[in-house]
């Protein structure tokens, strides 16, 4: 049986409505309003086999944060959803993935617990009109919503667009392992017996 999550975000900033399907192929549907983040979704939709549809629009006359921040809020929540109370998956993912002159390492754990750590400096303010800075707030945004403990390195990288698409590749591949089933996990994978 597929694990799915639907979220649905109305504010005075965004509407938001994302869907996700793991254990799935890997396709990407939708639109934010924000090219560069559609780039980047497709990237973890594609290399971490989700099925993501993706549906926004925000005050992006004023900039793109709310944007990005609660898509990646909405995110979050769908994958939360979908793991349910998280019984049988590997829980762990770690992932080093080149993009040209950059290297992104990420590892995470779906333990419950939302952080972030991002060690990752990029050398441009923005790729194209997207402020580079956003990288950081929609990834904080996800992996708290996500109930994801998030760290992620880019030891190097002299553009600014490679670092980012290295960063979401690696994601897309730690997730695609840490909420995968192992067939020798019985409940939930915790010593607690609860995440």
């Amino acid at each position: 049986m597929t694990r799915q999550g639907e979220v649905v975000r109305k504010t005075g900033e965004t509407q938001v409505r994302v869907s996700l399907a793991l254990d799935s192929e890997g396709r990407w549907q939708g639109a934010t309003s924000v090219g560069f983040l559609d780039h980047m979704l497709e990237l973890l939709a594609r290399h971490g086999h989700i099925d993501l549809r993706v549906e926004a629009s925000g005050d992006v006359h004023v900039d793109d944060h709310h944007t990005c921040e609660d898509v990646g809020i909405c995110l979050g929540q769908a994958l939360d959803r979908a793991l349910g109370n998280r019984g049988g998956i590997r829980r762990f993912g770690d992932a080093a993935v080149p993009m040209e002159d950059a290297l992104a390492m990420v590892a995470l754990d779906l333990g419950g617990r939302g952080h972030l750590e991002f060690r990752a400096k990029f050398p441009t303010e923005k790729v194209g009109g997207f402020d580079t800075v956003l990288v950081e707030e929609f990834l904080n945004a996800f992996a708290t919503h996500a109930r994801m403990n998030l760290h992620v390195n880019v030891p190097y990288g002299r553009n600014a667009h490679h670092v980012a698409e290295a960063i979401f590749k690696a994601l897309a591949r730690a997730l695609d392992v840490a909420v995968s089933l192992d067939p020798r996990t019985r409940g939930v994978p915790s010593t607690k017996g609860v995440i």
